[in-house]
């Protein structure tokens, strides 16, 4: 079956990093542009960074800009968010997304928390 397992969210210090992985089976992962969203609570959920087919491409949303950054290994199927000078505002649950563009089929994991504290 398909799925997209987040992992390597946690308890972090503003100023702090984290990397988080999506792990993705069940699919020929190296076909599907990657995204990372965020939702924390009473907000909808936020694009924050996508990464085309072969990794030639980046976006980041501003808020993040210069600060996290999107990679992946197709090879391994996983796509990764690098964290960096992590703020309060970053606290949320992070999902990663698969979206397929011939077929327009699109994965969602389940998702894996932040939380950025003193």
């Amino acid at each position: 079956q398909v799925q997209l397992v987040e992992s390597g969210g946690g308890l972090v210090q503003p100023g702090g990093s984290l990397r988080l992985s999506c792990k993705g089976s069940g699919f020929t992962f190296r076909y599907y542009v990657m995204k990372w969203f965020r939702q924390a609570p009473g907000t909808e959920r936020e694009l924050v960074a996508g990464i085309t087919i072969d990794g030639g491409r980046k976006s980041y949303a501003e808020s993040v800009k210069g600060r996290f950054t999107i990679s992946r290994d197709n090879v391994r199927s996983t796509v990764y968010l690098q964290m960096n000078s992590l703020k309060l505002e970053d606290t949320a649950i992070y999902y990663c997304k698969a979206e397929g563009q011939g077929s327009n089929v699109e994965y969602w994991g389940q998702g894996t928390q932040v939380t950025v504290s003193s």
